[in-house]
């Protein structure tokens, strides 16, 4: 045990008790400050452990906002058929659209198969579009929902080729079609919509219909500029997607809004 000398300086000009006194008084002060010591230190102690359980919330809150965009991310994760214009029909078959020259080369060439379906139309520099029945054996045949709703004819891939005829030059995005085209006519039926991994697809209304959770009735209006159609139906979908991504869902002609549900 360690004894601790204390010096204590007594005046000769008080008495015992008034010299008691001082210390006193000396004392209550020492203890006064000391409770103001240990107050201040409890509340910074108090404000340290809140600015710690904070920072842990935020740090969770954080992780939790991450972990949601994440998944929205893997949700909203683009296909290669995104790239062109798609729809998936009310039978459950995928099919893809041309943009351009350069698209119609790519799904003619890289993504057509043997038992797929072509669509075109008589006009020359239309898109092709093509049912991709090739891998897609739980749905069946194509049947008249599919067909009816795509284009003014349609053949097989091996129908389609690049080998002009005789004196003739194929710009990029051109094919010649040979043998049977088989002609269907088609009545305007459009629709876009928002599926429940929160794609904007864009197609016949029973195909819009079956596949997406929220969507509205297109009509043609060649005056329709394709930003303000997508602006009301960004705004009426209540979408995250950007509105280029849904100007490139609009097939390239004149849109506007039909009626706000299907």
């Amino acid at each position: 045990m360690v004894l601790k000398m204390v010096k204590i300086t007594l005046s000769l000009n008080k008495t015992l008790e008034q010299n008691a006194a001082v210390y006193f008084e000396k004392a209550k002060k020492a203890k006064k400050k000391l409770e103001g010591v240990l107050n201040i230190l409890q509340l910074s102690q108090q404000k340290r452990k809140k600015m710690l359980e904070e920072d842990l919330m935020d740090q969770y809150d954080q992780a939790e906002i991450e972990k949601i965009k994440q998944q929205k991310q893997e949700r909203v994760k683009e296909q290669w058929y995104e790239k062109f214009r798609w729809f998936i029909t009310s039978e459950g078959f995928l099919v893809v659209g041309g943009r351009d020259a350069t698209s119609n080369e790519i799904i003619i060439k890289k993504h057509a198969e043997k038992n797929d379906i072509v669509f075109h139309t008589d006009m020359a520099g239309s898109p092709f579009l093509v049912i991709k029945v090739s891998g897609n054996d739980s749905a069946g045949a194509p049947g008249e929902a599919s067909l009816s709703t795509s284009s003014v004819f349609w053949v097989r891939p091996d129908q389609v080729t690049k080998e002009a005829n005789t004196g003739e030059y194929l710009t990029k995005g051109a094919f010649v079609i040979r043998g049977k085209t088989n002609y269907v006519y088609p009545s305007f039926d459009l629709a876009i919509g928002v599926t429940k991994e929160g794609k904007v697809m864009c197609g016949p209304k029973g195909a819009v219909k079956k596949n997406c959770v929220k969507s509205v009735v297109l009509e043609k209006d060649e005056q329709a500029k394709p930003s303000e159609t997508a602006k009301l139906v960004k705004k009426l979908l209540e979408t995250h997607a950007d509105l280029d991504t849904i100007i490139r869902a609009l097939p390239a002609v004149g849109l506007k809004v039909k009626k706000e549900r299907l």
